[in-house]
């Protein structure tokens, strides 16, 4: 979702932080990053037995509660919890700080999407010279792969969200229509839905970048490749027209709704049925569960539809903890990052409605096969336990996506204003990312 109002200008002053951050980076995208550093966990041991204190910048649910069984587990270590905001406002203080050269945390909460941006300016430590990389196994590959930039590593996944179909049943079933398997049968029950009640729609878009990437990623696109200093995007491959091609005809037929996403109107018409389906990424039964207390019992949860039948999905959201640079005290940092995500800190973050990265909580039966009673009994971790393991594999983001998704709203954002085709919007986002990238010092190829 494109901000307005408090967060636009939020959003904007994120802008216009890292144009300067990555402005001023002497040593380049390709030197920021120390290539894979090698090391072991002795010195993070020693730093957890010698203590001391760090501070952390979280947003999440469950950050207070991993904090406090944290400093049970480890009382000679303190940790300053700051709930820095979320979102905009999170990143707009961090990026002050890097940019000041003080001020920053030890460890901050950064998004995949988020965490090239950062570590590209140099501005995190390389998890890999403690040993880190001998994790892999323990995460799905499409999260391990969105902590490693440029050869580095640069956190432990704390959650994933594979995408799937989050769809109101009570509508479905009053109107008689399936639960579409495919992109094509989820036009014709738009066109059902909306025919039989002007009043529902299949689901709500207003253009939201974060949505868009995702569900080109789901479609096998790869607009965005970063190798050193030369950036390639082509948000005209095959992948994103397969999306366009579909969201095409929604957007242009009016089929679905123009309500803002994460407003007070989304989630009353997520209640009442007005919007019946929800493609999102696997941590949405917290969300709907804690704002939406309307749908108990209506909701259900179905595997993405796909463009030829081939069960695959994409990650929509997701996080990590990152150790920042400015750390006086790297190893304790790192210490805390791995026992939030590769320790005992998993168990307060799925208690929290949390969706894991770590494949022994996701092959856990206990999780798998929990009946959630908001979602009428169904099992629904087995369907996204599923999906988790359906990523298309091969996904990158943009060394600056954070300023690619306050722009959004600027270029393609207005197709669907305009109600006309998705593919000149995503040229003209093409044209912006492109130029932003050569004024930031990136040789930028376009498809």
């Amino acid at each position: 979702m494109f901000p307005t109002g408090r967060r636009r200008k939020a959003a904007v002053a994120l802008a216009a932080a890292l144009v300067t951050a990555l402005a001023g980076c002497s040593s380049g995208p390709e030197g920021a990053a120390p290539g894979g550093a090698t090391g072991t966990q002795d010195a993070v041991d020693a730093a957890l037995r010698e203590g001391g204190t760090i501070t952390y910048w979280s947003w999440t649910p469950s950050a207070e509660a991993q904090v406090e069984a944290f400093q049970r587990e480890f009382p000679n270590v303190k940790v300053e919890y700051v709930n820095a905001g979320t979102g905009n406002d999170h990143y707009t203080r961090l990026q002050n700080a890097v940019k000041a050269g003080s001020g920053a945390p030890d460890v901050a909460q950064v998004e995949y999407q988020a965490l090239p941006q950062f570590a590209l300016t140099g501005s995190l430590v390389d998890l890999g010279q403690y040993g880190f990389a001998d994790f892999e196994s323990d995460y799905t590959p499409s999260t391990w792969n969105s902590v490693k930039v440029g050869g580095g590593l640069f956190g432990l996944p704390q959650d994933s969200g594979p995408m799937a179909l989050f769809y109101n049943r009570e509508v479905f079933d009053l109107h008689g229509i399936a639960v579409p398997k495919t992109w094509a049968e989820y036009v014709e029950a738009a066109k059902a839905l909306h025919a039989a009640d002007p009043t529902k729609y299949i689901t709500a878009d207003s253009g939201d970048a974060g949505f868009a990437t995702s569900m080109i990623w789901q479609a096998g696109g790869k607009p965005f490749r970063t190798e050193g200093q030369s950036v390639t995007i082509d948000l005209q491959d095959e992948g994103a027209r397969k999306w366009t091609s579909v969201w095409d005809e929604l957007v242009e037929q009016e089929l679905v709704s123009s309500i803002r996403g994460w407003t007070d109107d989304w989630y009353r018409g997520l209640g009442d049925g007005t919007i019946a389906t929800l493609v999102v990424g696997a941590w949405m039964p917290g969300v709907l569960e804690a704002s939406v207390p309307a749908g108990a019992g209506k909701w259900a949860v179905a595997p993405v539809p796909t463009h030829d039948g081939t069960p695959v999905t994409a990650e929509n959201g997701g996080s990590t903890q990152s150790v920042l640079e400015q750390s006086a005290n790297p190893a304790l940092a790192a210490a805390f990052v791995r026992w939030l995500n590769n320790g005992n800190g998993i168990k307060p973050f799925l208690e929290s409605g949390g969706f894991p990265a770590t494949t022994a909580d996701l092959g856990s039966s206990a999780f798998k096969d929990a009946e959630s009673p908001y979602f009428g009994g169904q099992k629904v971790n087995q369907v996204l336990t599923e999906a988790a393991g359906q990523v298309v594999p091969g996904w990158s983001y943009l060394p600056y996506q954070l300023y690619a998704n306050t722009i959004f709203g600027d270029t393609v954002g207005r197709s669907y204003t305009d109600r006309s085709g998705l593919d000149g919007g995503l040229a003209a986002w093409q044209r912006a990312l492109a130029d932003y990238g050569t004024q930031q010092g990136f040789t930028v190829t376009t498809g």
